[in-house]
């Protein structure tokens, strides 16, 4: 078994996000273009150093990674191509745990070098515009979001707790009376001591196949398909729970039920991958990894936090840049989402209507 070694360096300005390997990059790039030459000069690399990186990488693995037919172009080895997989499957997987991390390390020393950058704790469900606003806030605003991805019930009983400022959940809009995120929901936030903030609207649907072979139309179509799902306390799973009482369908009649991972992006690659055949994701995560996507039905993403936080210099820092033009413009360059009153305060009342459900009259006496 090949060990991993982990490592992080400063940089100048932010790439991209997750962990990075100069054999995964080599094998990708000559994937993608087809020669050494068209890998070296995507890399910025010359011709002799990437063609001897490959070498050394196929003598220190004791595995061939190129076809090296002469006057063919450039192939990967079967063994090139699984760990190619290997590595996709494991990024998508570990995302929300890497940007955790990524997250950790940029603010400690974002403290350290800029005594006037503001820091904002989150913990929130998974989301790839939470992504894109670490990032932008940071550059745009010295605004450094320490984002914990963990479910959308985590999420706000750690703002409860005192271990976070901001929460991020999401629900359908106007949820409905009785729901399942009702019940979930209604316990842990207090009008007057929280409030909430817009943040995006967004599509959730079946992420599956190029060209939909099973015909999914329906989450009562998962009757006929192998599903993967999200863990129990996430905002995703609960969405999930109510369609499947609104189709009439048990958990035994899906095949896949109790089978999770831990982000949208994991639950798109386990259907690129082929081993099920759909699952509950946003748009983007499916889009991301050349799925086709069913939608089922548009939700209401929500920042929330404590009253006594909403005017401090960094939560009016975020506010400031969630309602700016320049976001609300990267925001819809996702696919599936949407600006939704971004950055404004919200009645929570209004936006989750639960406290104004009319309560069942008590009976008189006789």
């Amino acid at each position: 078994m090949r060990h991993v070694e982990l490592s992080y360096a400063l940089a100048p300005q932010r790439g991209a996000e997750g962990l990075h390997n100069p054999l995964i990059a080599l094998l990708q790039a000559v994937r993608v273009h087809g020669s050494i030459t068209g890998a070296a000069r995507a890399l910025g690399q010359s011709y002799r150093h990437v063609w001897g990186e490959l070498k050394r990488w196929e003598d220190t693995l004791g595995r061939g990674l190129i076809v090296w037919d002469k006057g063919q172009p450039a192939r990967l080895t079967v063994f090139g191509d699984k760990l190619l997989w290997a590595e996709r499957q494991a990024q998508a997987r570990l995302a929300p745990q890497i940007a955790s991390l990524h997250a950790d390390l940029e603010r400690a020393f974002a403290v350290a070098f800029d005594d006037q950058a503001h820091v904002l704790t989150l913990y929130a469900s998974h989301d790839d515009a939470l992504v894109r606003l670490r990032g932008l806030a940071a550059q745009a605003a010295r605004l450094h979001l320490d984002i914990r991805f963990t479910g959308s019930v985590d999420a706000i009983a750690a703002l409860n707790e005192g271990r976070c400022t901001l929460a991020g959940f999401h629900t359908p809009p106007q949820p409905a009376p009785g729901s399942l995120a009702q019940r979930t929901y209604q316990p842990l936030l207090q009008p007057g001591l929280h409030k909430i903030i817009g943040f995006a609207r967004r599509q959730q649907g079946l992420a599956v196949a190029r060209g939909n072979p099973l015909g999914l139309r329906t989450f009562g179509d998962l009757r006929r398909a192998r599903f993967v799902n999200r863990a129990l306390g996430t905002g995703t799973r609960l969405l999930a729970e109510d369609l499947l009482a609104q189709a009439a369908l048990r958990p035994a009649e899906v095949d896949g039920w109790e089978r999770v991972e831990p982000s949208h992006g994991a639950v798109a690659e386990a259907v690129a991958s082929g081993s099920a055949d759909a699952g509950l994701v946003i748009e983007a995560a499916a889009r991301a990894r050349g799925l086709d996507f069913v939608p089922l039905l548009e939700e209401d993403y929500y920042l929330v936090c404590l009253k006594s936080v909403l005017e401090t210099p960094p939560a009016r820092a975020l506010r400031e840049w969630l309602a700016s033009p320049a976001w609300q413009a990267q925001l819809r360059e996702l696919p599936g989402y949407a600006p939704l009153h971004s950055g404004e305060v919200l009645s929570l009342r209004t936006q989750l209507p639960w406290w104004r459900f009319a309560r069942a009259k008590a009976p008189h006496n006789r």
